[in-house]
């Protein structure tokens, strides 16, 4: 019983982190359109947690930035999404259940 709390712990914690830093992106696209302070503690701080990511995904996407509309953080709360789905299947459909028997 003490392997089935832990697993489950463990999985609750991958997704509560994929989840606050999905919000983060989020905060992070609502700031491009209000344009605040660069100097800021707070946007600092959001700026070096999430670039790193999106300029990633930036590099792949085909037209990079030559729209207006910056696409890399839908593509990373999708990418999030979809991890956080197969993380929630293998743990219900694989592991917890050699556990259980």
């Amino acid at each position: 019983m003490l392997l089935f709390s832990f697993v489950r712990y463990f999985f609750d914690i991958l997704s509560t982190i994929l989840t606050v830093y999905m919000w983060i992106i989020i905060i992070k696209a609502l700031l491009s359109w209000v344009n605040p302070d660069p100097y800021n503690q707070i946007v600092r701080l959001i700026n070096d947690i999430t670039e790193p990511v999106l300029n990633k995904i930036r590099l792949i996407l085909p037209l990079g930035t030559s729209f207006a509309f910056d696409f890399s953080p839908v593509i990373v709360i999708l990418i999030i999404l979809i991890i956080q789905f197969m993380l929630n299947y293998i743990e219900f459909d694989y592991i917890l259940p050699l556990i259980i028997r």
